[in-house]
């Protein structure tokens, strides 16, 4: 035979448990205290109802009168059974003095002697005790008869122990019956409510509420990716380790409205959003976010669920990647012209013109290699000259001329460590981009880059500044281009309006400024400066190449 061991009750099957035998218990104790209570109450109402129907009979005057005849029991013997009826006692016993019974309800008992005490009778008291007589264990009261001062005869009324007994039982049957009641409608009441707690708690005990609790600590913590939990008020209700680092808040902010975290307005207004939201990319002061956000719904709004994803990292390797999508588009583009020209030099040779094709071979190289010596002379910080190469390269793809300009002056081993070369190619590689797509299809249509360094010997900052021959920037627009999503062209396969977003972010994290304003001869004229500050040794070795430059005539 296979036994079954039965699993952990649920909490809600526990808290039935607990509850029934609660109620069980009260109704039980409750039986218990009114069962002596109303015994106790019985018994005085029983020797109450005994003294006042032995006084009675004790004060009669036909009972005295009685007395006095040769026979007592003839005419005592009839009113003690009446008066028993009507008063509803279990006996009236009528004695002489020596306790001899006139009366009794089992005639055979009359004459013999009453059993009980009556000493204090005697003595004209009236008293009750509880006493086992001739009918069983009763509560009697004895009382004197008195003819002046000389007691003539004693009256004894009592009813018996069982009586009461029975009486209390009634009670007792019926309290039993309300408690009954009272117990069924509880556990219904509480079977009820409790079968509302299963289906919120799944059913689960509270050993798996708590492991379920652990777990969801643990996770919470885990996770590199933010978790955001909003209440229906859009007020924090759980945010956890990441979240805080990705959002850049500190302290409890639980309990606080989203618009009190001091986020950027567009970041603010997508977490406020009533619809959902899906890998929306946003930045905030240092970052790049990805987020989604969720409404938690059961019939109501109860809140938002909000993912955050770090791809600050991502957006700028995205940002490289273009950069060498464009370099090798540029190379193939060379390779191609090179190609062209290659055959043109070997067709000149086999014509028979040598020199043509060796004066047609050296103008070109001459001329490459000055596009080169201009570029490097001007800008010999590595990653910026690669930069500008390729750049000049893509844009003379596109019919736009890049140029550099005669006041740039940029050397190797400038920049700190703490102004990485990714983040200039972010910064200068965007607004180069933006400048080709604003002056390309424009007359004369020109790109100028200018890189240089100025500043005071404490304060040495670098200004990257690019211009271009487009339509410029409307003054009204001259803040929203810098906002994540705007721009005036349509959108492409990867979505717009992120370029100048980056380059405020990235010029930021460094304390740095980003501006625009109109160009000499119109178009736009972006211009970036950062602080070249650092601590210790390294802040002098800038310093040191900042004067240097400027006595070479490097500064602006």
């Amino acid at each position: 035979m296979r036994l079954s061991v039965p699993g952990p009750r649920s909490l809600a099957g526990q808290l039935f448990a607990m509850q029934a035998v609660l109620i069980a218990v009260v109704v039980a104790g409750y039986a218990l205290f009114s069962y002596v209570s109303d015994r106790s109450q019985a018994e005085e109402a029983a020797t109450r109802q005994a003294r006042a129907v032995a006084r009675s009979v004790a004060d009669s005057p036909s009972v005295l009168a009685a007395t006095r005849t040769a026979d007592p029991s003839a005419e005592l013997q009839p009113y003690a059974l009446k008066v028993m009826r009507d008063t509803e006692v279990d006996f009236i016993t009528i004695m002489d003095p020596r306790g001899i019974r006139w009366t009794h309800p089992d005639p055979r008992q009359i004459g013999q002697t009453f059993q009980g005490h009556t000493d204090k009778a005697l003595r004209g008291q009236t008293f009750t005790e509880t006493y086992t007589g001739t009918l069983g264990p009763s509560v009697r009261a004895v009382t004197p008869i008195q003819d002046g001062p000389r007691v003539v005869g004693l009256v004894s009324a009592g009813i018996r122990v069982d009586e009461i007994t029975q009486r209390v039982q009634g009670q007792l049957t019926a309290l039993l019956g309300v408690a009954a009641g009272a117990l069924v409608l509880g556990a219904v009441g509480t079977y009820v409510i409790n079968a509302r707690l299963r289906r919120h708690t799944h059913g689960m005990n509270a050993a798996e509420l708590s492991r379920m609790h652990d777990y969801h600590q643990a996770a919470l913590h885990a996770v590199r990716e933010g978790l955001l939990m909003l209440d229906g008020q859009y007020r924090v209700a759980l945010i956890n380790d990441g979240g805080r680092e990705l959002l850049g808040v500190a302290g409890d902010v639980v309990g606080r409205s989203v618009a009190e975290l001091g986020l950027p307005a567009p970041l603010t207004g997508a977490l406020l959003a009533s619809e959902p939201r899906v890998d929306e990319v946003h930045l905030t002061a240092s970052r790049v976010l990805v987020i989604n956000t969720s409404p938690v719904s059961g019939g109501e709004r109860r809140g938002t669920v909000v993912t955050l994803r770090d791809v600050t990292e991502l957006q700028s390797l995205m940002g490289e990647l273009d950069s060498e999508r464009g370099f090798t588009q540029a190379l193939r583009s060379q390779a191609h012209e090179a190609a062209n020209r290659l055959h043109t030099v070997v067709s000149l040779i086999e014509l028979g013109r040598a020199e043509e094709a060796v004066e047609f071979a050296t103008a070109e190289l001459e001329l490459a290699q000055a596009l080169t010596d201009q570029v490097v002379a001007a800008v010999s910080e590595p990653v910026l000259a690669a930069l500008l190469l390729g750049k000049t390269a893509q844009a003379n793809e596109r019919g736009v001329e890049l140029m550099v300009s005669e006041d740039s002056s940029l050397d190797d081993g400038l920049l700190p460590e703490t102004l990485p070369a990714r983040d200039l190619v972010t910064i200068l590689g965007n607004l180069i981009d933006n400048a080709v797509d604003a002056a390309q299809g424009s007359v004369g249509a020109r790109v100028t880059v200018a890189a240089y360094t100025q500043g005071s010997d404490d304060a040495p900052e670098l200004v990257l500044r690019v211009s271009d021959t487009g339509p410029g920037v409307d003054p009204e627009h001259a803040e929203a281009v810098f906002q994540r999503g705007f721009s005036t062209k349509p959108a492409g396969p990867g979505g717009r309006g992120l370029g100048l977003a980056l380059v405020r972010q990235t010029s930021q994290r460094h304390g740095g400024s980003l501006t625009v304003a109109e160009a000499d001869g119109g178009g736009a004229e972006f211009e970036v400066r950062l602080p070249l500050r650092e601590s210790g040794t390294a802040a002098e070795d800038v310093t040191s190449q900042v004067t240097a430059a400027r006595g070479a005539g490097g500064d602006a």
